[in-house]
């Protein structure tokens, strides 16, 4: 029936119950969400503590299973930093040649198929070399160099080397395009280089050998190298062994010198250029390829004798190849783990059967299923993750250990550190499932009259 008592606006006094409430309603639900978001953060840290002195509390049988978790992490970690460093010690001798430096080779066919002798193109003959430097229109620094013997003793008075010492000739830009620097004294002038002269610089090692170690004793003495007697003018800084050799025990000469004493017919001279702009690498690539041509006198339609290489296109190729090598190495861990995590849920499933009286005494205090599931996960969950940690340590130890032995420097492996991290909880969470899930299912009358 209406009502008669006055006017009533019914949709009015809804939107005004609706806006009373709604408000009230929100402010209710957030409440409850807070507080139940603060119980189960206090049951989770409750829970983390219970598996933390379970864990202590029988440590010498978590200390062994930590120690079979360590083993698989260590082994994983270790092998992956390994293989990192040593690609790491490449990039860095391959980067020697200087991240932007440009690189003309010839080129090696096979005379039949691919299992017949291989036979390379023409030799890059000094002239050519020349008229490569005087062609090539772009902004960049050329170098012209060549290996003139590796096989040298080097004298001075009554000291002298090893007969392996290596004699390079070479232009005046070859030292930026291979990365050196000069520690003391001077590098050669133009004029040196083409017309040559009786002068050298000393890689460090020679340094040490002859003048101990002193490099100001040894500028502007005369040293022998075979039949070439040479006034030292420089020195440069320390570099290191890399994939040819120490790259230390190393004498320069100017090119003309070397050309004269150590050239031949068969003499093929290395061609370097070095890009100052990083973004211009392909363009510069380009006109080097025009340029030989025109040098190497190629017809339109005729195929290149010669290549046009950059350092970091070899990196990305041997990175490239050692995937399947990461993969091995990963299945070889995962390996070690499978086993680990066998034990990790055999000791798990003992624990639960020891502690069957104190799980009823925990269900009969109020704890629930949840409860008893989180707290043996949590405790799987630690016990991996200390192994985790562990096997990290011992991994990144090994793996740089390995890397420095073979002229790499120290890395740290974030990637394969967190990935140790994820494996670890993985393995936790699957050795623990079972078990825990046995622990919440116990009945709790039961478990209290276990003995």
């Amino acid at each position: 029936m209406p009502y008669k008592g006055g006017d009533y606006n019914s949709s009015e006094n809804e939107r005004v119950f609706i806006r009373l409430s709604i408000p009230t309603f929100v402010e209710n639900q957030a409440a409850n969400f807070g507080k139940k978001l603060l119980l189960g953060t206090m049951d989770q840290m409750e829970n983390i503590r219970v598996a933390w002195r379970s864990v202590k509390a029988n440590l010498l049988r978590a200390l062994l299973t930590t120690m079979i978790i360590a083993v698989g992490i260590m082994a994983l970690v270790g092998i992956l930093t390994a293989i990192d460093a040593a690609i790491y010690s490449l990039s860095s001798n391959l980067s020697s040649l200087g991240a932007n430096t440009i690189e003309i080779e010839r080129v090696s066919t096979n005379l039949r198929g691919n299992r017949g002798p291989r036979k390379r193109s023409a030799p890059f003959t000094y002239d050519q070399a020349m008229e490569f430097v005087e062609r090539y229109d772009y902004p960049a620094e050329v170098s012209v160099s060549f290996f003139a013997t590796g096989a040298t003793v080097v004298k001075y008075q009554d000291e002298e080397t090893n007969p392996n010492i290596s004699v390079f000739g070479s232009s005046v830009n070859y030292l930026n395009s291979k990365g050196y620097e000069i520690d003391q004294g001077r590098n050669f002038t133009n004029k040196e280089t083409r017309e040559g002269g009786n002068i050298a610089i000393l890689g460090s090692a020679l340094v040490d050998d002859l003048f101990g170690g002193k490099v100001a004793n040894a500028l502007g003495k005369e040293i022998t190298a075979g039949p070439l007697r040479l006034r030292v003018v420089g020195v440069l800084k320390s570099r290191g062994s890399a994939m040819n050799g120490n790259q230390d025990s190393r004498v320069l000469i100017p090119l003309q010198t070397a050309k004269r004493y150590y050239g031949s017919n068969t003499t093929s001279y290395d061609i370097l250029i070095a890009i100052k702009d990083p973004t211009a690498v392909e363009a510069a690539i380009a006109e080097a390829t025009v340029t030989m041509r025109n040098v190497r006198r190629l017809r339109a339609g005729e195929d290149n004798d010669f290549e046009v290489t950059n350092s970091s296109d070899l990196v990305s190729i041997i990175k490239d190849n050692t995937v399947t090598l990461r993969l091995a190495a990963v299945s070889i861990g995962l390996m070690t783990l499978l086993g680990a995590a066998i034990g990790l849920m055999n000791i798990m499933l003992v624990s639960v059967t020891e502690r069957t009286k104190e799980i009823g005494v925990r269900k009969a205090l109020g704890a629930t299923r949840r409860n008893v599931l989180f707290q043996f996960l949590i405790e799987a969950i630690v016990i991996c993750q200390l192994g985790g940690l562990l096997g990290i340590l011992g991994g990144v130890g090994i793996g740089n250990l390995v890397g420095w032995a073979t002229g790499g420097g120290f890395i740290m492996p974030w990637l394969w550190i967190s990935l140790a991290l994820v494996v670890c909880t993985v393995v936790g969470l699957l050795s623990g499932l079972y078990p825990a899930m046995r622990a919440a299912a116990l009945d709790p009358i039961e478990s209290l009259r276990y003995e």
